[in-house]
């Protein structure tokens, strides 16, 4: 595990949809809005398969049709690689519309 500093996380961010950098967190976050609330829990049942499989797992705040999401990598209090893959792999999973 890497931690990244502020400029690879921002260059990370150029190839993630929808992701910010959040320094107070410190950590990337990125707000969803789906079509109603079964579709948000949907998309948090596949994403939380892909968090598990990962061995890393966000932050998920779900109201109604909107989900946020938060990563940071609590035991090193950062942004590492690993909210960056977490996040590449989420952005694959959010449906096209």
């Amino acid at each position: 595990m890497v931690n990244l500093g502020e400029d690879l996380i921002r260059d990370g961010l150029t190839r993630l949809d929808g992701w910010e950098w959040d320094p107070d967190g410190p950590a990337i976050r990125r707000t969803l809005r789906l079509t109603d609330f079964p579709a948000a829990i949907a998309l948090v049942g596949v994403i939380a398969q892909a968090a598990e499989q990962a061995g890393h797992h966000p932050d998920i705040d779900i109201r109604y049709d909107t989900l946020h999401l938060r990563l940071t990598t609590h035991s090193v209090g950062a942004v590492t690689d690993k909210d960056m893959a977490l996040a590449a792999r989420i952005d694959e999973l959010v449906p096209r519309g």
